[in-house]
């Protein structure tokens, strides 16, 4: 359905100090460039990876970032006003314009505790008969067994004293007593109705949206799974589907809601009836990978991973952004020994290290079983506790532990599922090498096993369930399989080796509004250059935010990359949505400006508004120290 109606980088070199986590070491750069101008600094901690996203009041006045939790979320703290686990940091920006040094913090919003907020944070005015001011929406998610779920909504129409208005509401299944985990959520006043769409971790649907008509009263109105539209691309492998994040804007009397939907690209919904949304299209991952290509030369599928995106400010056009922390794809995932010897689809957990990081770029060994492996499970052994085990280690193996992905639906095992990353953490303390994770019993048995909470550098590649039972020789080879499983922890299997491709890291694509062709795409040179994909830090994009005084203007966060500025480009000359002769198929994205610090940067959010004096002003959220503040000069 048509919807027409509707140059230069910085310095960059390896730091070998490991600021920025596990990647030991990080980009460093020569600061400012381009149309990137630096104002102020606001550190809010010395804590790596504390702060996640950063949103802007309205007017412009305040900042709120996310705390996404001190290492120790998940620890014994009282939580509350007095010792919260996470939260929201309030920073006074309101004299930037005439002061750029005056930001300050001025107050902290507490979640509850064991939970925190991540990529969901933004602030909407809100007028309708029952409510008129600014509220604060916080994601929800969970560190720890006294984590909750759902969205929070604030009242900061006076942000010195921020009242609360709903808490941690949200779908939940029948008889459950909290809401169901929230990745992100965006809300907008569509006149005489407020609503918020929010990301179910938990369950599909996963496209929940309730009216917030009276914030203090929220109501589910509708829920949407976008597979049911055949959004993904099986025969790219990209099956992988579902709601990372949403934005919607107003066409006229329409309201249309661009989701990133992960594998299944980036989807336009017109939501002017939340409760009878009409699905409009959705955007197709070409069948080579065109930065790969542009790059190296290399023909290689996509990735998928459509992480976030932005309608330009005429809507005519959006950017949209892949996440990518894995710069190697893994080779085929082969089981080298038994009878079942072959190749079996694999891929990286997100969070994960992938076998390039090993010595000879590849991950072998014989596999032993433990279980789920989470800090609740049954305890792993460890590869001494396996008799006969080390010994039938080769030269340039690994120790490698194979863990299943839930548990769910397992009678024999009733805890509750965890991260990836949680099992990983138990593997490395029981002194494993490698991970194996295998897919649980489901429908379509694609190796997909969750990602997320990784803590420690340790290879982590996931596989189908039927390979796990090919690996032990574990009846059915084929299915159909039922729980329990009849394999005991400790059990040895087969041998595997997993190597690596190079692949880069996530980038940035153009599209047009009205076709979802995409027009173009963007990278910073080291995404792609090998020599950049361990050593300096993560080097995907994460978010963009487009500029609200020109619509050929936009600004990404690109974590250890730092904030750069783009420009659409279309026959040489910016895009100017009131110029006739504009052809969009030759519009292209081209750097025009940035920043990286000196000590390098981790950046996660990104947000602009318009100042009272006309400029555009850019909001970064470092992972590291805090609030960034910058102007396009």
């Amino acid at each position: 359905m048509a919807l027409s109606a509707l140059g230069f980088s910085g310095a960059a070199v390896a730091d070998p100090d490991g600021q920025h986590g596990t990647d030991e070491g990080h980009l460093i750069g020569t600061g400012e460039w381009g149309k990137i101008n630096l104002l102020d600094v606001v550190r809010l901690t010395d804590t790596p990876d504390l702060i996640a996203d950063v949103t802007v009041s309205p007017d412009g006045n305040t900042a709120f970032l996310a705390n996404w939790g001190e290492p120790d979320c998940a620890g014994p703290e009282t939580g509350g006003q007095t010792s919260p686990d996470a939260g929201a940091y309030i920073v006074d920006i309101s004299d930037i314009e005439t002061d750029p040094e005056s930001a300050e913090l001025i107050g902290f919003i507490p979640s509850h505790q064991d939970t925190r907020p991540g990529e969901g944070m933004q602030v909407v005015e809100i007028t309708t008969a029952y409510f008129s001011g600014d509220v604060l929406v916080m994601n929800n998610e969970q560190c720890g067994k006294n984590g909750k779920g759902g969205v929070s909504l604030f009242d900061v129409s006076d942000p010195s004293n921020p009242k609360k208005l709903s808490e941690n509401f949200g779908d939940r299944d029948p008889g459950d007593r909290d809401a169901n985990q929230i990745h992100s959520a965006f809300a907008w006043d569509a006149g005489d109705n407020a609503y918020v769409v929010v990301t179910d971790n938990e369950e599909f649907p996963d496209v929940d949206i309730f009216d917030i008509t009276k914030p203090n009263r929220p109501r589910l109105v509708a829920e949407y799974d976008l597979n049911d539209y055949n959004v993904d691309q099986p025969d790219l492998g990209l099956t992988d589907s579902f709601l990372h994040d949403m934005v919607v804007k107003q066409f006229g009397d329409r309201w249309i809601m661009l989701l990133s939907y992960w594998d299944g690209g980036y989807v336009l919904l017109d939501v002017t009836d939340p409760a009878n949304a009409v699905f409009l299209g959705d955007t197709e991952f070409a069948d080579i990978d065109p930065e790969l290509l542009e790059s190296l030369g290399v023909a290689l599928t996509p990735e998928g991973n459509a992480h976030q995106a932005e309608f330009t400010k005429d809507g005519a056009l959006f950017i949209g952004t892949d996440e990518d922390f894995a710069p190697y794809r893994t080779d085929a995932f082969k089981i080298t020994t038994g009878p079942f010897q072959g190749e079996y689809p694999s891929v990286i957990v997100p969070g994960g290290q992938p076998p390039a990081i090993l010595d000879d770029l590849t991950l072998s060994g014989p596999v032993v079983y433990g279980g789920y492996g989470c800090p609740t499970s049954a305890p792993l052994p460890s590869p001494e506790d396996i008799p006969g085990y080390l010994d039938s280690l080769q030269p340039g193996d690994e120790t490698i532990i194979v863990l299943q992905r839930g548990p769910s639906g397992d009678p024999s095992a009733t805890e509750e599922a965890c991260f990836p990353g949680e099992k990983a953490h138990e593997a490395a303390l029981a002194g494993w090498d490698a991970v194996v994770f295998v897919q649980r019993h489901v429908a379509v048995d694609e190796p997909f096993c969750g990602s997320g909470a990784f803590v420690d550098e340790i290879v982590a590649v996931c596989t189908t369930h039927e390979a796990f039972h090919k690996l032990f020789g574990l009846e059915p080879v084929e299915g159909p399989w039922t729980y329990p499983e009849n394999l005991a922890i400790g059990t040895i299997g087969e041998r595997i080796e997993v190597g690596s491709i190079f692949d880069g890291w996530g980038y940035v694509h153009l599209f047009d509004t009205a076709t979802l062709e995409e027009l173009d795409t963007y990278a910073i040179p080291e995404a792609h250059d090998p020599t950049y994909a361990f050593g300096y830090g993560d080097l995907t994009v994460h978010e963009v935010a487009v500029d609200p005084n020109d619509e050929s203007l936009a600004y990404l966060s690109y974590y250890s990359g730092g904030l750069r500025a783009i420009q659409i480009v279309c026959a040489g000359t910016p895009y100017n949505a009131e110029d006739p002769t504009i052809d969009r198929a030759t519009c292209e994205l081209v750097e025009v400006g940035g920043y990286l610090d000196p000590a390098g940067n981790d950046f996660w959010g990104v947000e602009t508004f318009i100042g009272e004096d006309g400029l555009t002003y850019i909001l970064a959220s470092d992972r590291d120290s805090g609030l960034w503040i910058f102007t396009d000069p």
